[in-house]
């Protein structure tokens, strides 16, 4: 077996996590000679005698060539952090994973990425809000990571496929257990599409509760700034934020209804210092993403969809409020609202304010 073999069975022991795992490298040499190590000059380390039992019968137990045989048969893909190819948003932070396994495809342009995450409970505002952000930053090349969870998280990665992006699912349990079972489905077509699946988790390691802090942290470190949209007081959602600013992510807060539950998470965030966002150029002119709207401008200028066609036309002659034109195009009013989003950062329309839209 290969060194990086050596540290993707090693790091398959979750009890030692990344800093401690590091740690044992660095005392014994590599992660070879962690793996290989007596039980009592593993003790001599400082780890707790019930750890070192524990660490040497999983080692006793576990079956080498059975688990990369069962990673080559089902497609899945590992990269160190010692890797060429490991994500490079994720890998200058101190909690970096050392191993994540991916199915499906990481790019280099995937270090244009960006979080949405939020409520499982989704309110319809929640619903519009995470269609807009999602649709208008997958439109201009920004791939979306989230957590593959019911609501925000699911609805994020469905708008973003839907509009030809790229998005990335990030689970807490090995890519062999797809939760919540009724999302199999998304991260089957996720992968169809392009994108990916990952975990630091090993195959067949359950998604426990104390699972998901450590999967928020992968979720923000994947991204260059992650979006809050909709979520109570005490939730996941705020981990993932949490983890976002620890790590120096930019986090954003899209303002809620002051009577709403799932506001609370937003708004709090907006009154500790968070970064209010209202549109998709709020995150855009933070981060001063290359982008390929800047890419393509002259190709950008251009409808590029059906359905910005049709509303160039309906534009044409004079400037229109958002619900005449949803009623003119007989398309839902969120769905006109991401679409005029996308294209006036393409500069092909202008909104002159209070709803009302021209053609440039």
């Amino acid at each position: 077996m290969t060194e990086r073999e050596y540290l993707v069975v090693l790091y398959s022991y979750t009890y030692f996590g990344p800093a401690r795992t590091k740690l044992l490298i660095s005392f014994f040499g590599s992660a070879k000679s962690v793996w290989g190590a007596s039980k009592l000059k593993l003790t001599k380390t400082g780890i707790k005698t019930v750890v070192v039992d524990n660490f040497i019968q999983y080692r006793k137990n576990f079956d080498l060539a059975n688990y990369f045989s069962r990673l080559k048969r089902g497609f899945y893909q590992f990269v160190t952090i010692n890797d060429s190819n490991y994500p490079k948003n994720l890998k200058d932070l101190d909690d970096a994973p050392l191993v994540l396994y991916i199915k499906g495809k990481i790019l280099p342009s995937d270090i244009n990425a960006v979080s949405i995450v939020g409520s499982r409970k989704m309110t319809s505002y929640g619903r519009e809000v995470t269609t807009r952000f999602a649709s208008e930053l997958a439109s201009l090349g920004v791939t979306i990571v989230s957590g593959l969870a019911f609501g925000v998280d699911a609805m994020a990665h469905k708008v973003c496929l839907e509009h030809g992006g790229r998005t990335i699912a990030v689970l807490a349990s090995g890519l062999d257990i797809i939760t919540p079972k009724s999302n199999f489905f998304l991260a089957r077509e996720i992968i169809r599409r392009g994108g990916a699946i990952v975990s630091e988790y090993p195959l067949g390691y359950p998604p426990l509760r104390t699972n998901f802090p450590n999967r928020n942290r992968v979720i923000s470190g994947l991204s260059k700034a992650v979006i809050v949209i909709e979520g109570a007081k005490k939730s996941g959602t705020l981990l993932t934020a949490s983890a976002a600013a620890e790590q120096g992510r930019p986090v954003f807060a899209v303002p809620g209804q002051i009577t709403s539950p799932l506001s609370e998470a937003p708004n709090f965030l907006i009154q500790n210092g968070a970064k209010m966002a209202t549109s998709s150029k709020d995150i855009l002119e933070e981060l001063n993403m290359q982008l390929k709207v800047d890419l393509e401008t002259l190709e950008n200028l251009m409808p590029s969809t059906p359905d910005e066609k049709k509303l160039l036309e309906i534009l044409a002659n004079e400037p229109l409020h958002l619900n005449e034109i949803a009623r003119i195009s007989s398309l839902k009013v969120s769905s006109v609202s991401a679409n005029l989003s996308v294209m006036e950062l393409k500069g092909m329309v202008k909104n002159v304010g209070n709803g009302i839209y021209k053609k440039i």
